[in-house]
């Protein structure tokens, strides 16, 4: 009879290089309840004694639409980067493991990309462990584990979607009777503080509190429906390790502890220890999750505006049946008249297209929609043409815009409120307003500028517009 696997502990760890001694030196002790709590959670991970660790990073090769999972003999790398290149770690490869989650991911739709040589010369990445994975692996070295490594990067799929990966990653233990840890490597936000590296959120605090709290109580279905403005605001990179890394303990009744949490240099570090007690039918998720996702989408499309109607309409005949709706014989007043127009598609929380006119191409609003929508959805060169299977899981919004003016300089911006166009000679480029991540107008004209191909220490004219969005 064949020995089925089991997942023995699993958690979450931050993963700031300076909390290396040879990395952080004197700084250390500013990350005292870090350090503290990354041995003491290595020790409970060496006492389950796995054979097996299958680590989950961030910043490993990411891709938006698969999970990367290394597949090379051999997982190593340095903290060279850091200024410590004596630092090294080489681990063998579990391929057999990582071959039967690349086939039960396959069974349940989820892409995976294998990152073997080819794959490393295709895309220009590499197979050599990341911080992410390096930082953790420190100090499991510390308590004496040694064993196989399996490597995965995060990707960039939908947060459903990656809870399922770590449900195949369960399965996929099961099937290679070995003893496994699963540890997901991650920061909360990095944005706690005025001197922060990427900035200050006041909204930061917020999303790590949540983060902890759910955690704790093991809450998935909020994990997953966390706002995404929050989540944008807050400046993350361990929402998504995190989902992964709970799949895998789906239907399973754990222990779970939250062993540290502090935010000394303006991120969070949390470190979570989880043990697995056993079955527990009454924390399977998925389904729930998936059947969460439609009630989302359809409380969505119940209070869709005219506008956004028919945008959707409108990429929706083109896509299903090839043919450009015409323009309804009664429209409101507002979509009667000419004006430019932006129709933007979000998939997953995630961009999927977004195209627009300055100003009028059409004799009316109405036009310019049922026109916009059909090129955002299959001429934007970012993405691949909507397939017909994706019309049912995209949110759409509409801008209207209203007429342009010239301003002097950064003063006459407001993100929130104004979208800015920039002009140097033929180049042009337009950003709309109040867009998630754009905070500043400093932000703002760089990102216009880069779409114009205006380098950043050009000059060039300026205009302000507002716009009326439609949800």
């Amino acid at each position: 009879m064949p020995v089925v696997g089991e997942l023995v502990f699993a958690g979450l760890l931050p993963h700031p290089p300076i909390v290396v001694p040879e990395v952080g030196g004197g700084e250390l002790e500013r990350a005292r309840q870090t350090v503290a709590g990354m041995r003491e959670f290595s020790a409970r991970l060496a006492t389950a004694r796995p054979e097996v660790v299958v680590l989950i990073s961030p910043h490993g090769p990411v891709f938006s639409d698969a999970v990367a999972i290394t597949a090379v003999d051999r997982l190593t790398g340095s903290l060279a980067d850091f200024r410590a290149p004596g630092v090294r770690f080489d681990y063998p490869n579990d391929l057999e493991m990582v071959e039967l989650i690349t086939r039960r991911c396959l069974a349940r739709r989820i892409a995976v990309a294998s990152v073997d040589r080819d794959l490393c010369r295709e895309y220009g990445v590499t197979a050599s462990l990341d911080h992410g994975a390096m930082v953790p692996l420190y100090y499991l070295r510390q308590v004496g584990w040694q064993g196989r490594l399996v490597a995965v990067a995060m990707g960039f799929l939908p947060l459903e979607e990656l809870y399922s990966f770590g449900v195949a990653l369960q399965e996929a233990i099961r099937d290679g009777g070995k003893r496994v840890a699963v540890v997901a490597s991650g920061d909360l936000s990095h944005r706690l503080t005025p001197d922060a590296p990427s900035g200050y959120d006041p909204r930061g605090k917020e999303f790590d509190q949540q983060i902890r709290e759910m955690v704790e109580r093991l809450d998935v279905p909020g994990l997953v429906s966390l706002p995404s403005d929050l989540v944008e605001r807050a400046g993350q990179c361990g929402l998504r390790p995190l989902l992964m890394m709970l799949g895998a303990l789906d239907g399973l009744e754990v222990d779970t502890q939250v062993l540290s949490y502090e935010g000394p240099f303006g991120v969070g570090y949390m470190v979570a220890a989880i043990t697995p007690k056993g079955e527990n039918p009454g924390r399977r998720m998925e389904k729930q999750l998936f059947g969460q996702r439609k009630v989302r989408l359809r409380q969505v499309r119940e209070v869709e505006s005219a506008p956004v109607r028919l945008a959707r309409a409108s990429l929706e005949a083109y896509v299903r049946e090839g043919r450009e709706i015409p323009v309804p014989e009664e429209v409101p007043p507002d979509l009667a008249v000419p004006a430019g127009a932006f129709v933007s598609l979000k998939k997953h929380g995630e961009l999927r297209g977004c195209i627009g006119t300055v100003g009028p191409t059409h004799p009316s609003v109405a036009a310019e929609i049922i026109h916009n929508a059909i090129q955002a959805g299959t001429e934007d060169p970012r993405f691949n043409p909507v397939r017909p299977e994706e019309l049912d899981e995209l949110v759409y919004s509409v801008d209207i815009l209203q007429p342009s003016e010239p301003i002097k300089g950064l003063e006459d911006l407001d993100p929130k409120r104004y979208g800015v166009i920039v002009r140097s000679g033929r180049r042009s480029g337009l950003l709309l307003p109040d867009l998630e991540g754009v905070d500043t107008a400093e932000e703002q004209v760089a990102i216009a500028k880069r779409k114009a191909g205006i380098g950043p220490h050009e000059k060039c004219q300026m205009e302000r517009f507002e716009v009326i969005r439609y949800k």
